[in-house]
Order: C-alpha cells, then structure tokens, then sequence
C-alpha cells in the first residue's frame, strides 16, 4: 500500500513512519509538514497514487477539512487518524467525520497491523483510484522532415489555451528531437532524466524537469546520445506518473517506431500520421499504415497532410486513395511563417491562418470519431507499383 502523513509536528509524523515501515506493509511517499489546500492535497495524491492518507489531528479543524477534501475527491482513499495521545472528544470528532482507524502513540506494532489489516480489507473492497487522462496524443511522421514537431508543439499549445486544460509536451525523438531548439529550452533535463528517476518521481521533483511554455509543460528530448538505450516498462511508468498529472498528453515521436514508440501509440487515443504530398512521404505513410494496422492500431490512426501549396502535385482525395484512409486535417504551406516562429522560438499566433488551424483541429482531436477506411483505386495506385521484373533473355 502507498500512504502519505499529514503532521506539523515532524518527530511525531518520523516516529509514525518508522512503525509503518518496520510491518512491511505499507510505503510512506511522503510527509507534508502543514495541511495543504486542496488543489495541493489532490495533486499530490494522483502523483503518488497514494491509497492510504494518514492525518494528525492535533490541530482537529485543518483535520477535518482534509476529511472534507479527501471525500470530496471521490478516490476511495482510506484515512487513518493519529495523535501523539488519546483524546476522547477528538475521537468522537473524526468517528462522525468517516474515519474509522486510528492510532496513538507508542504505535504498538500489533495495532499497527491490526489497522493496516482493516485498511487492506476496505481497499480490497473498494480500491483507490485515480484519475487519468485518456486524452493522448502521438505525432508521428511518415519521414523526417514532414513537419510533425511543428504541428505537435502548436497543436498542443492551442489544446493548453482551452479552459482548465493542463497539457504535457514531450519530445520521444531520443535521436534527433527539435523541441529543445524550436522552442529555445534552457531546461538541462530530458526525458531520459524522467525515466532514470521514474522510482522517486513525484509533485516536487516533476517540474524540474518540464518547461513552462504558452500555457502547457514541456519535457525535451535531450542531446544526442547514440548509445542511450530505453526500456518500454519505464516508459509505460512514466506515462502512468503522466496521465495522473495532466489532461492531455501530447508526445513528438521520432517515426522510427522504436519499441517504446510502440508502447507510447498502444496509450495514445490517436496516433496522428503525418505526411506531405511528395511520393516519398506518401510511400512510407502507407508502409507504416500497414505495420499499425498489423499491430491493431489502425482504429487510433488519423492522417494529416501538411505543407499543401495551391497546386499540389497530388489532391487530398488521390491522397486518401493511395492511404486507404481519410485525411482528417490539411495544413497549408507557409514556410516564411514556420521559419520565423521557429527563429522566435514562439507558437503561431492563434490568430493567423496557420494558427486557427491549429486552434480548430486541437477541437477536432478532443471528440475524434473512429477512423474509416476509404476504398482505394488502381489508377493512382500505379505510381507506387514496384517497378517491373525484366525478363530474362531466353525464357517466356
């Protein structure tokens, strides 16, 4: 079981945490020397997905208020009242409050584990939980170059500008990630420092590691470290710390469908393949088309198209023909607009074009319908056919 203490009174709470952990039970995540607000009460349960809250009622109104925050949470949470003494009146307090268990010095260690007894019992029955987002989102390009970055970190900061929405950036192209120089990050941590830390990730070490920018948090990819090598269980722990602490999470992929790229799109509500209308861009799209929908994935995947001019070679429909799937979003070409936002190290202005696009799809994503399949046709299909065997000399 996962618990933190609640206590002003530092020895008191050292002293409890020492008879918790000698039962081998339960792990003590944190102590907070005040009573916190809510907002901080509830930010630091999701982090820590604690299950056991432990409350000095020394001081019996902040006490009852944190009674107060916890059941107005809704996470089941268990909650074990403690004091450095027994004192009937207190006792009666917290009873009436919901609070069932409770201790007193010396914490003898059978009733320490009679209560965690009782406590597990409860948790047995109604588990905590907390919330967690389903509001992911991977970037993934079908080549590099195709604009997948640009269109991920505005994307995401026109999601961050939407009421109440607390947004994460993070960077996955562990090779070759642009966010740090696009956005012009200082932050000398990385994803690769998130996971190393992972174990001992919680609301204090987090913000060290992300970058406040245009209203969201963004986690960059780091230097390039050829040698660095990732384990898809981190990631998936570190995507669990993530989807507790944030509404929507947004991840820049590298398109190398690396094993823990794999892991990230199997969380993702939409994996977002980008593309532009050159040949090259439009083969490996449908190459990695056919890969996710043998993974599954197809159901989660969208198209866009970006970098469109006026006369494209190809239209969004012969597009569509050849992908086998709609285009849910075309970007146009503005490459002056690109090249000074990424000079400035600034998001497109939500009110230019190219920025009410991204306003406008960022609605789309939040309630994207499934996918369909759009029938294909031969004719355009011709473009891609392998080219054909010559025959050898002699033979039919």
């Amino acid at each position: 079981m996962r618990s933190i203490i609640i206590t002003t009174d530092h020895e008191l709470g050292r002293r409890l945490t020492a008879a918790l952990e000698a039962t081998g039970q339960i792990e003590v995540d944190r102590t907070l020397d005040h009573y916190p607000t809510a907002i901080e009460l509830v930010r630091t349960l999701r982090a820590l997905a604690t299950e056991v809250v432990f409350i000095n009622f020394q001081a019996l109104k902040q006490g009852l208020e944190m009674v107060q925050f916890l059941e107005a949470d809704g996470g089941q949470r268990q909650i074990v009242g403690f004091q450095n003494h027994v004192d009937t009146a207190v006792l009666r307090e917290t009873m009436r409050a919901g609070v069932r268990e409770f201790l007193t010095e010396p914490f003898e260690p059978r009733a320490v584990l009679e209560s965690l007894e009782g406590i597990k019992a409860l948790l047995r029955e109604r588990p905590a939980f907390n919330d967690s987002t389903n509001q992911i989102f991977s970037f993934l390009p079908s080549k590099a170059g195709v604009g997948a970055s640009t269109i991920a970190v505005n994307v995401s900061g026109a999601l961050a500008r939407r009421p109440n929405t607390r947004v994460l950036l993070s960077d996955f192209d562990l090779s070759s990630g642009m966010l740090r120089f696009m956005l012009k990050l200082t932050n000398e941590y990385s994803v690769p420092d998130a996971i190393s830390r992972i174990g001992d990730m919680d609301d204090n070490l987090w913000p060290q590691l992300v970058t406040p920018i245009a209203g969201m948090d963004v986690l960059h990819a780091g230097r390039i470290n050829p040698s660095y090598r990732i384990d898809a269980a981190q990631v998936a722990n570190l995507v669990t710390f993530m989807r507790r602490t944030y509404q929507v999470l947004c991840f820049d992929l590298s398109g190398n469908l690396e094993k823990y790229s794999m892991e990230l799109m199997q969380e993702s509500k939409r994996i977002l393949l980008v593309c532009t209308g050159e040949i090259p861009s439009l083969h490996l799209a449908r190459e990695k088309l056919a890969f996710l929908r043998d993974m599954g994935l197809s159901g989660r995947v969208s198209v866009v198209l970006n970098r469109v001019r006026k006369n494209p070679m190809f239209s969004q429909t012969q597009v569509e023909e050849l992908l086998g799937q709609p285009v849910v979003r075309v970007f146009p070409n503005d490459y002056e607009a690109v090249h000074q936002a990424v000079e400035e190290g600034k998001l497109f202005d939500s009110g230019s074009e190219l920025g009410r696009s991204f306003e406008e799809f960022a609605g789309q994503l939040v309630d994207q319908p499934e996918v369909k399949t759009a029938p294909s046709k031969r004719r355009f299909l011709d473009y891609f056919k392998p080219a054909p065997t010559l025959a050898t000399p002699g033979r039919d």
